[in-house]
Order: C-alpha cells, then structure tokens, then sequence
C-alpha cells in the first residue's frame, strides 16, 4: 500500500470546486464555461496520473482519514483496478462530452448552467467508484441521484425534461435509501464499513442469517440505477435531456453505477442461489425486454435508450452467472458498450442539430448529405451488433460461451442459450434499422433544417470513440487487455481466470449462435412490417409509465386523507393528536414495566426563594393562557417565564444557560413583536365549551404525566456522564468551561450539524419573505392611528452610543468562552441584539447604510470556518473537527492559551449572527413593503421603522 498525499481526495473534490469555476465564468463568457470544463477534466485526469501505475503493479492504493471513528465513518478512498476503470471511463468520455456539448448546446443555452451540473456530476460517479468507506459511498450515490435530476431537467421549459427528471429522481432516490439500509447491514454483518474488510468477508457474509435481507436490499439500489427489470422504465423518458447527457449518463456513467456496484461486491454476494436467480433473473428479463422495444421505437434515441437497458441486462447476466469467465466477461462489455454507446448517442445528437429531427420515419437517406457522420454511425452499430472485427463482437463471443456453459447449470437451463441468441437476433434488427433507416431508404422527408455535416470538432469525440471500437476488434491484445486484465483483478480480488481474447476460436457453439443472430436479425429487418403491425396492435399500449403514475397517484391520495384526517388547518387539532399520541405512548410503555413508579432517591430541600420562584412561573405561565387574547400582554407575560427559567439555570450553577436564555429571549421577544405586527391584535373568544373542556382535560392529563416523568427520574439513582466530561474537559479539549469544551470540541459535530440546520433557516426565511407584501394594520385595536414617531430621537441617540459597547461585550464573551462562562453561540446572539437594536431604532435604510454586512457572507463564511477546522485536523491524521491547545508564554502578558477550537467558535459566531440579523431585518423590510412609514419629524425623514 502507497500513500501519495491528498492525490485521490482531489481527483473527486476537484470536479465540484470546477463546477462553482465553470458557473462563474461563464456570466462573462459562455464559451469560457466549456473551456473551464474541459481544463478542470484534464486537471483531475494528471492527479490521477501518478497513481495509475499501482493498479497495473497489483497494489491497491487506500488513504483514509478518520471521520467518526465510532460509527465506522471515515474519509477514505480506494484506487483497484476496477475504480481505476471506471474513473477513467467517467473522466475520459467526459472530456469527449464536454468537447462535444461546446457545439451541441444552443446559443440559448445557459452553458454554465450546464457544465456546472455536469462537473459535479462527474465528482460525484468518481466519489463512488474511489470511495473505501461505504457511507461515503451511498452519499456520492445520492448525489449522483441530484445531480443527475439537474441534467435530466437541463431544459426545464420541456414538460417531457421535467416529468423524466422527476421519475428519474424518484426511482433512483428510492433504490439509494434501500442501498443505505443494505450497507449498514452489511457493515454490521462485517463489523465494518470498511471496503477492504468487507471484501475479505465473503464466506461470513454469505453464511450470515442477514444475508438475504442485504443482498435484497442492496440489488435495489443496484436494479433502479441500472434500469434493470421491473425498474427499467425511467431510462427512455429521461431522454428528454440534450444528447451530451444521455451520452455521458445513460451510456457511459451514471446507469453503469448500479453494474460497478454489482462488480465490486461481487466476491461477496455472488456464489451462492438466491444470487444467481435475483441477479440472473433480472438482468436475462431486461435484456430481453430491451432488445425487443428498441427494435419498434422511432426516434433515435429511443432505440438507443432501450438498446441500452437491454445492454446493461446483458452485462447483469453475466454477472448473475456468478463464474469468474462470466465476470471478465461483463467488465470487457463494460469497456465496449462504453464507446460504441456514447458514439451513438453523439451521432443521435448531431443528427438531431443538423436536421432538427430524431424520427427515423423522416431520417432518410442521409448518406450523400453525411457521408463521415454516416461512417461513423455504421461501424458504432456494427458494433452494437457484434459484427466481428469490432469490439462489440469479442464481448458478445464471451457472452454467448458463457450462456452455453451455463446451460449445463439445471434441466432448465438450456434455454439460457435459445434466450440470449434471440435478443442478439433482436439486437442486429435495431442495429440494421438504425443503419438504414437513417442513411438509407431513399430521401428525407419533410426535414425542419437542410441536412449537412456538422462542426469538424463536433465529430471529433466520436472519432475517437470509433477509432477505439476498431482498435479494440482488430487488436485487443495490444489495446484493451491490460486494462481488462486489472480491472478483473480489481473486481475479483484475486488472480484472473485464463481467458483468450484471440479473434477466432474455431467452429464453436457461441460462433454459431452469433451467426444466426447475424443472419436471423438480417432478416426479421426484412420483415419487420409484419412485425411492427403485431407490435402496434397488442403491445404498444403497454406503457410502465402509467403504472408508475398510478401508483404515484394513490400513494399521494392515501396520504392526503391520512393528513386531513390528522390536520384540519388548524394548529389546535394538529398539537391534540401530538400530545394525545405521546401520552398513550407513554402510558403503553410504562405498563409494560413492572418496576415501582417511584425509587429511594432523596430530592432536594425547598427554600424559600426557589419556591417563589416556582409559584412566579406557574403564575406567569398561568396568566399566559389567560391573557393569551391580548397578544402583547401575553407575550410580556411569557417573557416572565424565560426569565425565571434563565434564574433556574443561575441556581443550579449553568451559567451559560442562563446567558443562552437571555439573549434567546431578547432575539425571541424582538421576532414575535415583528411577526404579530401582521396578526390581529386580539385573539377571538373561544365558544365551543365541549372542546374547551376536552382541551382542559388533555392539559391537566399532559400536566401530571410530565410531572410524575420527572418525579420518577429524580428519585432514581443514575450515572451521570457529566462526571466524564469534567475530568476531561481541560486535559483533553484544554478549557475549564465544560459546556463549550462540549460544544466545540467532544460534541462538535453535533454543533456543527446545528450551525448547517440555523444558516438554512436563516436562509429560508429570507427567501419565503423576499418580495412579500402583507395587509398590515394602520392602528391598535382602540381604533388609535399608530405613533407618527417611528424612531424617537433619544432612542436613536442611546442606541448608537451603545453599539460599540454591546459589542465589545461580545467580543469579551466569545474570547472568554472556553474557559469562563460565554462561548461563540452566546456572543453571537449578544452581537445580534446590538445590531437588531441599530434598526429598530434608527430604521432600515439609515442601518444599512451605514452597516454594509451583507449577512449572506457571513453565514458562507461562518460555515467554511467551522468545517475548514475539521478538515484542517483531517489533513494533520486526526478525527474530523479534532481540537489541539497550547499555552504560549507572550511578553506582559504572560502564559497565554491558544487553541484551535476558537476558529470553530468563530465559525458558530458568525453563523448564529448572519442567520439571525437576516430573518430579522426581512421581517422588518416586510413591514416596510407592506405599510411603508411617511416622513415623520425623526433625525432622519429617511428612516423606515422595523
């Protein structure tokens, strides 16, 4: 094992920080965001460069960082010489798309748009192919589920881009949530998430109790990818997006994810019955539909798309065969479909912008008018169809042996062979069709452009392609058979098996099956009219389709009524249930515990003021309900609550809770003074006595089980963990404030997680509120216009003279944090409050004038602290977000602590101020659009009240 620092976590990060480059440049050129691409492609083909030679020498390189250690999560990447096929795959036929997509797109295509979807596509198939961890692994497959919705959908004024992106996304991203459940069965079978350990456990996998389950679970994942049976269905609507990105997804990458997949586990799953049936089954049932409806599909990706889906069930049943031949034979496949697919589907597409049709029943004759792009065409369909001295022909060979040797499998079993001859019969009929039928059979008709030949470096990537088709038919040993040859050890894990790729192995059985599916294809061609008329009449209205809308349909409708029965508009009814649910809830679980209520444990005396204390919050929170009509009293009432709740915290020594608390409860008070600004003033009179009562009766009941819940805690004997966290919190995270030794550096990642969740609602509130305009009142409930004087002169004054002090409170709080009372959260929520003072009292317009902080900069930043400390500690061979500390001895000062937890901190400050000042403000700019203020004899006629 090699460790050549950081090269293959950039292989896979490069294409998504490429993706932010390409949109970027492109809003001063849109050519630019092609060239970027393209640059960024080969950029992250040279990274992978110095690596290559590993695969080739029989060692596998891994680099591993850890993650979370306790889950078995970690940061880890894998370079075999199956992800080096497929990296190179995706990378290489990239390329060729990107230089292909740079003449294809329309003048009025966003090209940034474009390749930005298509790089962070191309990060995330490397992410799954390079990953060692398996988490990590189903991650980089959702992404591949998103990002591939973005292509699909790449044209969203199309009805027919919109509906496949959405089918698309939604059998994918349900075979990714089946694939999560498979993995961490098989983590837990294995006692690792870790490739490497998982692919030496076959036999304890195999003969595990789990094993069905997972391997149930995870051909899923596989079948809805792959577009294998009885998921095969999204993959000819998903045509609907440009040519490039059926090229590079649905031929070369994203449909191969489920085959790399079934590949990489396969010296763990495969070998044993319930294998070769699942995966056996499928893929013969897909290869056969496949190969039969591309034969009847006129338009030309069409027929592509289905002579895909019947390609990639060849290449399934293969590896349902569960042999090592059948293996080599389905990665050889792999290599071949590759580039005679993608030609094609490049072909379909300079087809398609050169005449502006894709329908064969038009497409004739286009020979004379495209005599290179018809060369091209004819010898990457010949391919398709395995016509001998192409590579499509070695593979295909392969296949039909391996058809024949497992005929011998079962009495049944001869019919393996009859089957797959006959889609290879079906498969030279579509191949000749789209040969003919394009180039030949007489003149066009009714074309929407004159035909001719395209760009000349629009033809170029198919060249290539077809150049390798060739390439690899006629001299396969000099070509393609070293990188077979480690790719099968890569999926192996183990030695190859001896195989020939020699052109010709005499007179056998598979050489025969291919003549007849030669000859017969021929001429079901010749007859295909009769054929055709059979299809149209009793099997053309099949259409998976509807039965997914179908089922879409109902499941949508079943959860409408389960949702009206439970949400009637009202949040009254929708708490009822919550609290009802979670008493019976309770209730059931206690009465399935025969233990006392109540334990021996003595509780606390009560003095006097703690008892005040408590008769205060009952009180307030009594009067709360009771005022709750008059909205402003109430709401200064359950200031009351917090209050006493902050002085709890004080009693029971958490004075950072109590900090917290405050500050919530001024930033709390500020945003529902704003909110119920746009809400009547009064709440109506509740006249229904028989809710009422029943809503008394479930209070009083949720009253007394939470009391005896607490009652039966406290009386008992527990461990605390905080005794852990004390003797822990200055040796190992270097900070005698334990609560922010938690925050940023033992639970950091939880912090870090509650930081993401703030700056997306922060974001979301500026976004739902951007632009809105409310009915908001003109007077107070008496009738009484509101107070012309918006923002009072003497408030004005104090404010501003304030400001700096609130702040430096702040900042005195954060420094302090990790080892006194304060912290990043609650000196954030201090800065907040000074900010939000600003304008309230001065009023928007003279704020923002003065305090140009576009708060959208700050959350971005806050977040790329926070997780830029994690990488950091990644990048030195520590657990992600692992804090280090030091003391440094610094003149007049004297000893001084330096630790790294405070960039985090600085991180959490940041956030916690963007995301708050921004919801805050848009809440008071709404108020502004809705009832904007007329001048008022204010310091400043041009303030506007928050």
């Amino acid at each position: 094992m090699h460790i050549l620092d950081f090269n293959l976590p950039l292989v896979v990060l490069l294409p998504f920080a490429g993706a932010l480059l390409a949109a970027y440049v492109a809003r001063f050129n849109r050519l630019a965001a092609a060239y970027t691409s393209g640059a960024v492609t080969l950029t992250t083909l040279a990274l992978l460069a110095p690596a290559l030679s590993l695969p080739f020498g029989g060692e596998t390189l891994i680099q591993s960082w850890t993650w979370i250690e306790s889950i078995g999560l970690h940061f880890a990447f894998r370079l075999d010489g199956l992800a080096l096929l497929f990296a190179l795959l995706i990378l290489v036929i990239g390329l060729l798309v990107i230089i292909y997509a740079r003449y294809y797109l329309n003048p009025k295509d966003c090209m940034g748009r474009f390749f930005a979807y298509l790089l962070m596509f191309m990060g995330s198939m490397l992410g799954i192919v390079l990953s060692e961890n398996l988490i990590q692994l189903v991650i980089f497959w959702e992404l591949t589920s998103i990002t591939s919705f973005l292509l699909i959908s790449y044209w969203q004024h199309r009805e027919d881009a919109r509906q496949g992106a959405r089918m698309a996304l939604a059998v994918t991203g349900a075979g990714g949530l089946a694939l999560l459940g498979g993995v961490l069965l098989l983590g837990h079978i294995v006692g690792s998430y870790q490739l490497s350990e998982v692919l030496s456990a076959g036999d304890v996998v195999r003969e595990h109790p789990l094993y069905l389950t997972t391997l149930v679970l995870i051909l899923l994942g596989v079948f809805t990818k792959s577009a294998q049976f009885p998921f095969h269905f999204w993959l000819p609507h998903a045509m609907a997006a440009p040519t490039p990105v059926s090229a590079y997804l649905h031929s070369a990458t994203m449909v191969k994810a489920g085959i790399f997949l079934l590949a990489r586990f396969f010296p763990v799953l495969s070998g044993t019955p319930e294998w070769s049936l699942l995966v056996g089954g499928a893929g013969l049932l897909t290869l056969l539909i496949g190969a039969y409806t591309a034969l009847f599909k006129h338009d030309l990706k069409g027929l592509l798309a289905y002579s895909t889906i019947s390609h990639l069930g060849l290449i399934t049943l293969l590896f349902g065969f569960g042999t090592q031949l059948a293996a080599v034979a389905a990665i050889f496949h792999i290599i071949n479909h590759a580039t005679f697919k993608a030609s094609l589907f490049m072909v379909a597409g300079i087809i398609d912008h050169e005449t502006g049709t894709r329908d064969m029943r038009k497409l004739n004759g286009l020979l004379k008018y495209m005599p290179h792009t018809a060369a091209l065409a004819i010898i990457a369909s010949a391919a398709m169809a395995g016509v001998p001295l192409l590579n499509g022909f070695l593979s295909k060979e392969m296949f039909f042996d391996q058809a024949v040797s497992a005929s011998h499998a079962s009495a049944s079993a001869w019919m393996i062979p009859v089957l797959v001859t006959l889609a290879g019969i079906f498969s030279v009929a579509y191949s000749i069709r789209f040969i003919h039928d394009v180039f030949f059979n007489g003149e066009p008709i009714d074309l929407p452009k004159i035909p001719h030949e395209p760009p000349r470096f629009m033809k170029v990537p198919v060249d290539l392609l077809v150049i390798a088709c060739l390439a690899v038919g006629i001299l396969p040993i000099y070509t393609v058979a070293p990188l077979l040859d480690v790719a099968v050890t890569g999926t192996l894990q183990s030695t190859p098996p001896q195989y020939s790729l020699a052109l010709w192995h005499g007179f056998t059985t598979p050489l025969i099956m291919s003549l007849i599916a030669l000859s017969v294809g021929t001429l079901v061609y010749l007859k295909r009219h009769r054929l055709f008329a059979f299809h149209e009449r009793y099997i053309a209205q099949i259409d998976a389709r509807r039965y997914f809308n179908a089922l879409l349909d109902a499941l949508i409708s079943v959860a409408l009524k389960i949702t009206r029965g439970f949400d009637k508009g009202s949040y009254q009814h929708a708490a009822f249930w919550v609290v009802l649910a979670s008493i019976v809830m309770g209730v059931a679980g206690f009465m399935m515990v025969s233990a006392p209520l109540f334990g021996q444990r003595e509780l606390l005396p009560v003095d006097m003021v703690s008892l005040l204390a408590a008769l205060t919050l009952v009180i307030a929170a009594v009067l709360t309900v009771a005022w709750h009509r008059r909205r402003v009293v109430s709401l200064i009432v359950i200031g009351v609550v917090g209050l006493v709740v902050s002085l709890t915290f004080v009693k029971f020594s958490a004075p950072d809770l109590a900090l917290t608390q405050l500050s919530v409860e001024v930033v709390t008070i500020v945003l529902l003074l704003l909110a119920l600004y746009f809400l009547p003033q009064t709440t109506p009179v509740e006249t229904d006595r028989l809710r009422l009562g029943r809503d008394a009766l479930l209070a009083i009941i949720s009253g007394v089980a939470v009391t005896l819940l607490t009652l039966m805690v406290l009386t008992r004997d527990f461990a605390p963990i905080s005794h852990y966290f004390i003797e822990n919190s200055v040796p190992g995270g270097g900070g005698s404030n334990v609560v922010n030794v938690i925050l940023v550096d033992f639970r950091g990642f939880d912090t870090l997680g509650e930081i993401v969740v703030l700056a997306l609602a922060g974001l979301g509130v500026f976004a739902m509120l951007q632009g809105l305009k409310l009915p908001a009142p003109t007077h107070n409930e008496q009738g009484l216009d509101w107070n012309s004087d918006n923002h009072p002169p003497i408030m004005q004054t104090f404010t501003r003279l304030l400001l700096p002090l609130m702040l430096l409170v702040a900042v005195f709080i954060f420094l302090r944090g990790h080892n006194l009372p304060g912290g990043g959260f609650i000196a954030g929520l201090i800065a907040s409050v000074a900010l939000i003072v600003q304008y309230l009292a001065n009023g928007i317009d003279w704020t923002q004038k003065r305090l140009k902080i576009d708060m959208h900069w700050a959350i971005g930043f806050g977040l790329l602290i926070a997780i830029s400390t994690g990488l950091v500690s990644m990048g030195l061979g520590y657990p992600f977000l692992t804090s280090a500390f030091t003391h440094l001895h610094w003149p007049v000062v004297g000893e001084f602590e330096v630790a790294s937890a405070i960039a985090f901190d600085l991180g959490v400050f940041l956030v916690v101020v963007g995301s708050t000042v921004l919801s805050l403000v848009q809440l008071g700019k709404l108020s502004k659009a809705s009832h904007p203020a007329e001048p008022t004899s204010s310091t400043d006629s041009s303030a506007e009240k928050i």
